[in-house]
C-alpha cells in the first residue's frame, strides 16, 4: 500500500498565490506566460493527478482566474498576513466542501516546476507516524510553504495566526513534528521560483532543455 493510500483520506491541492510581484512590475506572477501558457497552468498540470482536487488561494477580484476552472478562496485572516493566511484559507475550504479531506498539499502559485512525486514523498513521513507535517526540502534549503498540512489543525492555526498574530510559517510549525524531505535538483531546483524577468527566462530554457530530444 502506498504512503498515499495509508492516509486514508482525500488530499486536496492548494495553489497559494497571493504576491504583489513587486519584482515583476506588479500584478500576478502565476499569470505571467511561461512558454506560452501562464505559470499557473503549469503547476496545475503538475499537480492534478497527485491529489483528489485542486484550489487556488488568491486575493481582490477572483473573476480574473475563471479560465482555469478550479474554486478560488480569499484569505480570511485580514490584511493578507502572508503565506499562513493561504494555508488557513486551504484548510477551510477543504474542511467546508471536502469533508473527506484529511490534508492539503500547498505549493506557491510561482514554481512552476513541482515533482511529479511531491504528494506521495510528503505523505511518506505522515503515513509512517514519525510526523505531523511535512515541508519540502532542496540542495539543503527548506520551502515552508511546500508542504503536506493536517486540516485538522486549522483551529489551531487561526487561533495563531489571527490572536496570536504568528506570521512565520517556521514558528507555527516548530510547534508540531514538521519533516523536511528532501528532493533532488535535475535541470533546475524543482521549488525555483520565478522573481524577476531572468528568473522568467531562466525557466523557459529550464523547460525547452527538458523538450528537447535525446540523442541516443
Amino acid at each position: 500500500m502506498t504512503a498515499l493510500a495509508e492516509m486514508r483520506g482525500e488530499i486536496i491541492g492548494v495553489v497559494l498565490a497571493g504576491g504583489l510581484a513587486r519584482r515583476m512590475g506588479g500584478g500576478d506572477k502565476t499569470l505571467t506566460t511561461l512558454a506560452g501558457r501562464p505559470i499557473l497552468a503549469h503547476i496545475l498540470e503538475r499537480l492534478r493527478s497527485q491529489v483528489d482536487g485542486l484550489i487556488l488561494n488568491a486575493n481582490g477580484d477572483l473573476a480574473r482566474f475563471a479560465s482555469f476552472g478550479v474554486p478560488v478562496c480569499a484569505d480570511e485572516a485580514p490584511d493578507h498576513p502572508g503565506p499562513l493566511a493561504g494555508v488557513l484559507a486551504g484548510m477551510t475550504w477543504a474542511a467546508r466542501h471536502r469533508p473527506a479531506a484529511t490534508h492539503i498539499l500547498t505549493a506557491p502559485g510561482d514554481a512552476p516546476f513541482p515533482p511529479a512525486d511531491l504528494a506521495a514523498r510528503l505523505a511518506t513521513p505522515i503515513a509512517a507516524g514519525r510526523a505531523d507535517l511535512t515541508c519540502a526540502m532542496s540542495d539543503g534549503r527548506r520551502h515552508p510553504v511546500i508542504g503536506l498540512w493536517p486540516v485538522a489543525l486549522a483551529s489551531d492555526l487561526r487561533a495563531a495566526l489571527i490572536d496570536e498574530g504568528v506570521r512565520k510559517v517556521d514558528i507555527w510549525t516548530g510547534r508540531y513534528r514538521c519533516e523536511p524531505v528532501s528532493f533532488d535538483i535535475d535541470l533546475v531546483d524543482p521549488f525555483f521560483n520565478i522573481n524577476t524577468v531572468d528568473d522568467l527566462a531562466r525557466a523557459e530554457a529550464a523547460l525547452r532543455e527538458r523538450r528537447a530530444p535525446k540523442m541516443a
